[in-house]
C-alpha cells in the first residue's frame, strides 16, 4: 500500500514511520510533506492508496488540500489535536483519525478500519467532515488541564501574548490564560478576520474603533495596543482593504 505522510511538523513524521515500520504491513512510504502546496503536487504524480493528513499544514488545511487534489482515490487517516476546532468535525463523520501524539494500538485499529472501508463511503464521511468544519470554523477550543473552553471568535476582542503564554480578551470581560505561544494560533486566526499588528498581540478588526497614525490601535472596550513599526505598512493596507468591505 503507497503511503503518504502529510504532516507539518517533522518530529512526528518520523514517530510515525517509526510505528508503521514495527506494526510490520504491507505499507510502503512514498513521500512526506508538510504544506499543501507540496502534498497537492506528490499526491497527483505518485497516485498514493493512503494518505496520513494532518488537519493544520504550513500553508493551509487538510481540506484545502482535498478541494486540490485530483486523484481522490485513496484512504485517508486524519491526524489532529485534542485542542482543535476540526475535532468535534471529525468525530461527527465517524472518520478514521489518530491524536497526537500517535498510539501504536490505535493506529493499528485505524488501519484496519481503513483498509475495509469502501472509498464510497469514506468520502461521504469526509464531506459531512467539511460540512460540520466549515460550520463551526467561527470556534476555538483552548486547551487546559481538566476542560477544554470553547471561544466564539466573533466576540474575542484580542490575544496578547507574554513568555509562553497567550491571553485572550473576549468582549463579556472574560479571559482565558493559555501555554502556548501566540505563533501557534496566528494562522487560525488571521483566517477570522484577525491581524497581528504586533510580535505580542492579534485584533480582531471587527472591533477597532480607529487607528492612531502615531501606531496605536484603539478598539471598542477602550483597550489600546500597540502597531510595531515593522508591521505598520502591512497592517494599514490590510487594515483599509477591510475596511471597504
Amino acid at each position: 500500500m503507497k503511503t503518504l505522510l502529510i504532516e507539518d511538523k517533522a518530529y512526528i513524521r518520523k514517530g510515525l514511520l517509526n510505528l508503521l515500520q514495527l506494526i510490520d504491513t504491507e505499507i510502503q512510504v512514498i513521500g512526506e510533506c508538510e504544506s499543501v502546496k507540496d502534498a497537492v503536487v506528490v499526491a497527483n504524480a505518485c497516485k498514493p492508496d493512503l494518505i496520513f493528513l494532518d488537519i493544520n499544514l504550513l500553508d493551509g488545511t487538510a481540506f484545502d488540500f482535498l478541494e486540490q487534489t485530483e486523484n481522490l482515490s485513496f484512504k485517508i487517516i486524519f491526524i489532529t489535536a485534542y485542542e482543535e476546532y476540526a475535532l468535534k468535525a471529525l468525530k461527527i463523520g465517524a472518520v478514521d483519525y489518530l491524536l497526537k501524539p500517535v498510539d501504536i494500538e490505535e493506529l493499528k485499529i485505524a488501519l484496519e478500519k481503513v483498509s475495509k472501508m469502501p472509498i464510497k463511503q469514506q468520502k461521504q464521511q469526509i464531506n459531512t467532515v467539511k460540512q460540520v468544519w466549515k460550520s463551526d470554523g467561527d470556534q476555538l477550543i483552548l486547551s487546559f488541564h481538566d476542560s477544554f473552553q470553547v471561544i466564539d471568535l466573533n466576540e474575542l476582542l484580542f490575544c496578547e501574548s507574554d513568555k509562553g503564554y497567550t491571553t485572550f480578551y473576549c468582549c463579556n470581560d472574560k479571559k482565558y490564560v493559555v501555554s502556548k505561544t501566540l505563533k501557534e494560533f496566528e494562522e487560525r486566526l488571521l483566517k477570522a478576520n484577525f491581524l497581528r499588528p504586533h510580535q505580542s498581540f492579534m485584533v480582531n478588526l471587527k472591533f477597532i474603533d480607529k487607528y492612531d497614525k502615531s501606531g496605536v490601535i484603539h478598539l471598542k472596550n477602550g483597550k489600546k495596543v500597540p502597531v510595531s513599526s515593522r508591521k505598520k505598512e502591512s497592517f494599514l493596507t490590510s487594515f483599509l482593504n477591510w475596511n471597504k468591505n
